[in-house]
């Protein structure tokens, strides 16, 4: 009897122990650490389990024990994209929760001096999951274009330079319809008034501001060269902004036909985009204006110059004339500074 109470007892004691270490098991299984280093990964649009598996196999200690968890809670079924922050210790309950909830961490996407919408479409295809021809496809879409006003020389505009939060799976379309909110928001009443004080609507500041941008890289004296743009306009004479001959030489040659001197020749090149042969504005912008130009078209300075050439005395900075004279005894100088340089293209 005694001996069957023994039995008995020592049963149970096995018992408890057992369900004790099939707890601590479960337990282990989902509240130890697992996750070994803080990290960020990446899960693609249309990952199924085993994608994310591969992508977390360098960042957690038990794989195993993160697939029980991970099919336990239903996660499988319900795969969210998006990138996501880990941090160290992290256990498989805490992680599998994230992942499911699509609780994501926004990227800081940024954008400046793209020259052309395929560049833009490059650049922000290296911070978001769509790929560059799908970005380029959604900025280039007609029924978008049209619908909002612009043409595909004008688009560029629409995209003002600057620092957004965004979703690295945003779909392209997505990322471009943001753009417009943006650019909405950007173009507030009062610099729509400073705009139409100019005589010039938002698209044209943005056209003039990437003329001003392209002509000098100088910010201070970027309200003075817009203020000289605005005085030929404004007495119709044509812009003759070298920036937009040598945009028209490489439309013509290839976006990277280096041209470092315009040539008398270059004058006549039949473009709309050249100024010496067409009046007013190009119907595009040249590149992707900055916020600086675009404030310096709207806020330039308030002088009579009609006549500016690159000042060989002060790199990166001109000399601003008000007679052709003047600008021709500059423009010598100039020219016999780049002979001298031995730049002849």
């Amino acid at each position: 009897m005694k001996n069957k109470k023994r039995t008995l007892r020592f049963m149970l004691i096995a018992c408890i122990l057992c369900i004790a270490a099939i707890g601590f098991n479960l337990y282990s299984k989902i509240y130890s650490s697992n996750v070994t280093q803080d990290s960020e990964i990446f899960i693609a649009s249309n990952s199924d389990f085993d994608a994310v598996v591969i992508a977390l196999h360098s960042i957690i200690a038990n794989k195993n024990s993160f697939i029980w968890v991970a099919t336990k809670k239903k996660y499988p079924n319900l795969i969210k994209a998006g990138k996501y922050l880990l941090k160290k210790g992290m256990n498989n309950n805490d992680l599998v929760n994230l992942l499911r909830s699509g609780n994501q961490t926004a990227v800081t996407l940024s954008f400046n001096n793209q020259d052309s919408l395929e560049k833009l479409a490059g650049r922000i295809a290296t911070q978001i999951e769509p790929d560059s021809v799908t970005i380029l496809k959604a900025l280039t879409n007609q029924n978008f274009l049209k619908n909002n006003n612009f043409t595909l020389q004008s688009a560029l505009s629409m995209y003002i330079p600057n620092s957004y939060q965004v979703y690295w799976n945003t779909p392209a379309e997505n990322f471009r319809d943001r753009m417009l909110t943006e650019y909405t928001k950007f173009w507030s009443s009062d610099k729509r008034k400073k705009a139409a004080y100019q005589n010039l609507t938002p698209k044209e500041v943005s056209v003039l501001a990437s003329i001003v941008q392209k002509e000098t890289q100088t910010i201070a004296e970027r309200p003075k060269v817009a203020r000289l743009y605005l005085n030929r306009l404004r007495n119709n004479w044509p812009l003759q902004a070298d920036p937009t001959i040598i945009y028209a030489i490489k439309e013509k040659n290839g976006q990277d036909f280096v041209v470092k001197r315009v040539l008398y020749a270059d004058l006549t090149i039949r473009s709309t985009y050249n100024t010496y042969r067409n009046k007013g504005l190009p119907p595009g912008p040249i590149g992707m204006p900055d916020i600086s130009a675009i404030n310096a078209v709207l806020h330039p300075d308030n002088h009579q110059f009609f006549y500016m050439c690159a000042d060989t005395q002060n790199f990166g900075q001109h000399v601003f004339a008000k007679s052709l004279r003047q600008h021709n005894r500059n423009a010598a100088v100039y020219q016999k500074w780049l002979s001298n340089q031995g730049i002849r293209r």
